[in-house]
């Protein structure tokens, strides 16, 4: 079997456009899921106890429902609800935030529950106030102890990106699948796709790791 590479050649341009677009909104979604699992993780335990089980509620329900039902969801059927249509981009990333954001709340929740209470009580007994403690004394080592598990987050929000697809989202998998029909060379062309994946992939993970390590000593206490 002899392979050609030409079709990759001759379209890198287009191929190129659609990994922009694949980090853009990797990016994007693992900011906004991860800030807004903040949000989600802060009423969960500093705010008013009957938003509580509407909380965990949203959380168990994301993480019940595939990310591509969410997305599709979103796309084809939110807009018959509400009269509000979303562009192909805007909708994978509110599909995705959504859908991560319940993983990314539970890892914060557990990173700031493993601090230990004995600091929030001395804290008090120095005259802080709930948020001076949360921000300057559980933040921060809780931050560091969720670095590996903001690693699998980022992982997550990469390669969710592929399956925004389905909705016409230009990113690398679908302009892999243009090209792959248009050449009839899959082998090929997707197997660069998988070696563009691991190339975003692996650093990441690595970096992740090795940030942790460095910076391990400061969330212990």
């Amino acid at each position: 079997m002899e392979f050609d590479f030409s079709p990759i050649v001759d379209n890198w341009r287009f191929l190129a456009n659609g990994l922009g677009i694949t980090l853009a909104l990797s990016a994007v979604a693992a900011v906004t899921s991860i800030l807004f699992g903040l949000v989600i993780t802060l009423f969960r335990l500093y705010g008013p106890r009957w938003l509580r089980p509407f909380l965990v509620f949203y959380i168990d329900t994301m993480r019940s429902i595939p990310v591509l039902v969410v997305l599709v969801w979103i796309y084809f059927a939110f807009p018959l609800l509400a009269g509000v249509t979303f562009p192909p981009f805007w909708a994978a990333l509110v599909g995705l935030t959504l859908h991560i954001a319940a993983y990314a709340a539970e890892v914060i929740r557990a990173g700031i529950e493993s601090v230990r209470p004995g600091q929030t009580r001395a804290g008090l007994a120095l005259g802080m106030s709930r948020a001076q403690i949360l921000r300057k004394i559980i933040l921060p080592q809780a931050t560091i102890r969720m670095l590996p598990a903001f690693g699998s987050v980022l992982t997550i929000a990469i390669k969710d990106t592929a399956i925004a697809t389905v909705i016409a989202v230009p990113e690398i998998m679908h302009q892999t699948e243009i090209v792959a029909g248009q050449s009839y060379r899959p082998i090929e062309v997707f197997t660069v796709a998988m070696i563009a994946y691991f190339l975003i992939l692996f650093p990441v993970t690595r970096g992740v790791d090795r940030l942790y390590h460095r910076l391990a000593h400061l969330g212990r206490s």
